[in-house]
């Protein structure tokens, strides 16, 4: 029974080893060679600890940091900290992804690395995969998982693909004098910055921004120095703080759109199906989540060498179901949120309101964060 899946993320990597340890011929097709980096909060929220501690996926062992405070700042320097009730843990796309990569491939996964894919086409009630190569590749499933925003999103006429976003995202590792056990959200105009730890006594700093600002002062730079280090918090940061790259991962028009979970009945994962916002906290989570689902799925309806139309279309529905029922609140709550704090104003009277009223802040945190899970049997 062949599955593709397309991209090599948190997504793809996990639906590979799912379905090949549940006896499906995968081969997964990334543009890229492990390791490499992402542009990616790199906080996971510990709801998905049972699930990787069933699969025998044992991050600890990677230096992951668990993290266990939040704070909230704003550009006046008032500040809003709580403990996280669930808590999470911060790891490099750059470690996790290889270290997913080299697991499943020791399990049997083929992966076609340094593979662009220029069209999928669903025919005769199976799919061809187009190569840029030329190469042709024939299955009766294809996952999508090809990340936030790609050029197969075009091919398959997906709606979001078509309304221009404005937002753009920047990434950096530093090495900071930082609470190893903070996740640390920073506002300033029109945009906002995660903090927090990774492994080997690294930090993930990562901002998303308006491009408008960006196109206006001419450079990540500039923008950086007149913008984003308005935020006291972010400054002292960027003051002494150690940036170890010589320049950052930057993404483009990052879409928070509502997403459709199958076209042209290839099934979506991860930032593909649906692009957590990150105020939210928690897009590796879903991804890693999202997968579980969809594998789920996949070995509920697909249990022959064909997929009959007829099952094909069970599968969907069940899929899109069981997606929505997991994540459409929160991916709701989070589409709300964001435009607040990217408002200075609105952010300094929410963070006086939550100060005194914590409760309020315990409310949004369970409302963007899911439960604990683990393998259920199908």
């Amino acid at each position: 029974m062949k599955v593709i899946v397309i991209g090599g993320g948190l997504a793809g990597l996990f639906n590979a080893i799912l379905l090949n340890r549940a006896g499906y011929e995968v081969t997964v097709i990334e543009r890229k060679t492990y390791p490499f980096h992402r542009v990616c909060g790199e906080y996971i929220s510990n709801e998905v600890i049972p699930f990787l501690t069933q699969l025998g996926i044992d991050t600890e062992h990677l230096g992951s940091a668990k993290i266990s405070q939040l704070e909230l700042t704003g550009i006046s320097g008032k500040k809003f900290s709580r403990k996280l009730d669930l808590g999470g843990f911060g790891i490099s796309r750059y470690t996790f992804d290889d270290f997913l990569y080299h697991q499943a491939k020791a399990e049997g996964v083929n992966f076609m690395l340094n593979t662009k894919v220029d069209d999928v086409q669903f025919i005769n009630n199976g799919f061809e995969v187009h190569i840029a190569s030329g190469e042709i590749l024939q299955a009766p499933l294809v996952i999508g998982s090809f990340g936030k925003r790609a050029n197969l999103d075009q091919k398959l006429k997906r709606k979001f693909f078509y309304h221009r976003s404005p937002f753009f995202a920047v990434k950096y590792h530093i090495k900071a004098d930082f609470p190893n056990n903070l996740i640390q959200l920073n506002n300033f105009k029109g945009g906002y910055c995660g903090v927090s730890a990774v492994e080997d006594e690294k930090f993930c700093f990562c901002y998303l921004a308006h491009r408008k600002q960006l196109k206006q002062l001419g450079s990540i730079a500039a923008f950086e120095e007149q913008v984003v280090r308005k935020n006291p918090a972010l400054n002292q940061l960027f003051t002494n703080s150690d940036f170890l790259w010589n320049k950052p991962e930057v993404i483009n028009e990052i879409s928070f759109e509502k997403k459709s979970l199958v076209k042209q009945h290839m099934l979506m994962s991860g930032d593909t199906a649906g692009m957590i916002v990150p105020l939210c906290g928690n897009g590796m989570s879903m991804a890693i989540h999202s997968a579980k689902i969809l594998t789920e799925n996949i070995k509920r309806f697909y249990t022959k060498n064909e997929l009959d139309q007829h099952n094909r279309l069970k599968l969907e529905k069940a899929y899109i179901k069981q997606w929505n029922a997991v994540f459409a609140t929160r991916l709701w709550t989070g589409r709300k949120l964001q435009p607040l704090f990217r408002h200075s104003y609105i952010t300094e009277s929410a963070l006086g309101l939550m100060n005194r009223f914590p409760v309020i802040a315990d409310k949004l945190i369970q409302k963007t964060h899911g439960k604990p899970f683990g393998l259920e049997a199908v």
